[in-house]
């Protein structure tokens, strides 16, 4: 029964297509204009209302944008100051490449809750712990 009610309470996350798009302070384009985020930006399901879905950021902050501007895309964004991309789901595995604070990366597998392989733009990829990044 806990299984079913941790799953039921699964985040839901989803990243910005291919342009920039505008946050809301409500779910209609005649609301406030809060800030743009770019391609690519991981954010967090938090409702669904009528093509708007109001989503939480890295920061925290909770703001409204259209869903035709989300994509299914996973990507997480690093949060450490300074993130080891290690060549395999170890402390003790090479690193492969570093990323620093606010670099995007592409979610390319799961691990097993401490660690997950990432991509980067230019192709490298390789572990890193689920710790140093925000958007699981």
């Amino acid at each position: 029964m806990l299984c079913l009610a941790a799953a039921a309470q699964a985040a839901e996350f989803r990243s910005v297509g291919e342009h920039a798009a505008v946050l809301f302070d409500g779910p209609s384009l005649k609301a406030k204009k809060t800030h743009v985020v770019g391609s690519g930006y991981p954010v967090e399901i938090i409702v669904t209302l009528e093509g708007w879905y109001k989503v939480r950021d890295v920061s925290g902050g909770l703001a409204w944008i259209e869903g035709k501007n989300l994509t299914e895309r996973r990507t997480l964004i690093v949060k450490a100051r300074l993130a080891d991309v290690r060549q395999t789901a170890s402390d003790s595995a090479p690193v492969v490449f570093q990323a620093e604070q606010n670099v995007l990366l592409d979610l390319a597998e799961l691990g097993d809750g401490l660690w997950v392989r990432v991509t980067h733009r230019d192709g490298q990829s390789g572990y890193l712990r689920t710790t140093q990044v925000w958007g699981l």
